[in-house]
């Protein structure tokens, strides 16, 4: 078996058609109304926000996949309204889109998976999903083109489409992996579980063509997110929306077997970590992407917790936003975040240069070349914390007057 490769931009997953239309849910009147639909089924997995709000359709999603056991027949996504704080009303319009889906693409009611994004608090208009539903049959094709017009109707503040392709060869044999993206703003994702207690949206569909069952593809997803969308933030805020769905077509005809899951799993992971970074680099008003790498701590849920507190620190974003290396904040944001440390045994480099070690700002500390690393489109921010073996790499970004220009505004 060899290793996955970035697949060519062709080679999509077969057994899935793809498409969206123009349903008049987005008063810019761009496409808002997509879908996704496995010709002959397929088995899913999920992780949901943690949220205590949740949207309508992430309510609905749960209870579908459970009622499946993982099995999907169709994937149903509107963007321009989030059907969140909807209260019953949204429950019985989501479910009426179900419903019409489900019509439309032969599956059977609960096998339809649906998602929504946008603005909260809004009715949910399912007369206009439903009324295009017709059409977005119509629209439906299993060419890029199609795959295409999916990853841009789901956009809202996005300024691009968001999307990823591997291949992974076994034994001559190729299993194919496209994922779909949107996310901009209200971006930290705490994504769990499909089941449990509660806690602008990601949403995030990932396609493949092996042949593995809904508990398989959970071994495989839960760590891939914990590593990409579970380590990124563009502005400490968890969506009521976050979704992260992988469907398995089976067309391949090739087994996930214990041989072939690594290489699976490696390139489940590119694609997802490509897709995070994709997220993170068109944030709303983004000017610089920052990776926090916090190393040497006792356990890499500590190390999180320091790269988390620096990264929803305004303090420290605004300081990115202008090149200012103003270390004290870096330094002050991990002494509030609950993990136990000497700061005397603390180093930090912004690059590679060197501005705080053994207590003190370091000696070689050039304020001129760590401004100049820092003016940079994207760079490293390193934190040694002297506690052990630990480490995370954590994605974030800086603080603008464009996100708060784009979020002052968003419901007017």
């Amino acid at each position: 078996m060899e290793d996955e490769q970035i697949a060519k931009p062709e080679a999509l997953p077969r057994g899935f058609v793809w498409g969206a239309v123009k349903a008049g849910i987005k008063a810019s009147g761009k496409l808002d109304l997509a879908a996704a639909v496995p010709v002959k089924g397929a088995t899913a997995a999920a992780m949901f926000t943690k949220n205590q709000l949740v949207a309508a359709p992430v309510t609905v999603g749960r209870k579908h996949l459970l009622a499946t056991g993982g099995r999907v027949g169709a994937v149903l996504v509107n963007a321009g309204n989030a059907n969140c704080a909807t209260g019953q009303p949204g429950i019985d319009a989501c479910t009426q889109t179900c419903v019409a889906a489900a019509e439309r693409f032969h599956c059977i009611f609960d096998e339809v998976f649906p998602s929504s994004t946008g603005i909260i608090g809004v009715p949910f208009p399912a007369e206009k999903v439903v009324a295009a539903m017709p059409a977005l049959q119509a629209a439906l094709g299993d060419t890029p083109a199609h795959a295409e017009l999916f990853a841009r109707a789901i956009m809202t503040t996005d300024t691009k489409m968001k999307v990823m392709r591997a291949v992974v060869d076994v034994d001559g044999a190729e299993v194919r992996i496209f994922g779909a993206a949107k996310g901009a703003g209200m971006i930290h994702p705490q994504l769990g579980a499909p089941v449990g207690p509660p806690h602008a949206t990601m949403l995030v569909y990932l396609f493949t063509d092996v042949v593995a069952e809904s508990a398989e593809l959970r071994a495989l997803l839960e760590p891939a997110v914990e590593m990409s969308f579970n380590s990124i933030s563009i502005d400490g805020d968890t969506s009521t929306n976050d979704t992260v769905l992988l469907l398995a077509s089976g067309a391949s005809g090739v087994k996930l077997t214990e041989r072939s899951s690594e290489a699976f799993a490696s390139a489940l992971k590119l694609v997802c970590g490509s897709l995070a970074h994709q997220i993170v680099d068109d944030g709303e008003g983004v000017g610089h992407v920052v990776t926090l790498h916090v190393m040497s701590a006792r356990t890499e849920a500590e190390a999180k917790q320091v790269a988390k507190a620096i990264a929803h620190s305004p303090l420290c974003k605004t300081a990115w936003s202008s090149g200012d290396p103003n270390w004290g904040r870096l330094l002050a944001a991990a002494g509030y975040s609950g993990v136990a440390f000497d700061p005397a045994l603390v180093k930090i480099r912004i690059g590679e240069q060197p501005v705080f070690e053994l207590g003190v700002r370091a000696a070689e500390f050039d304020k001129d070349a760590a401004h100049a690393v820092m003016m940079e489109r994207e760079y490293t921010i390193t934190l040694e914390m002297g506690l052990g073996e630990a480490e995370c790499r954590f994605l974030t970004c800086d603080l603008t007057e464009e996100y708060v220009r784009i979020n002052a505004d968003y419901s007017t």
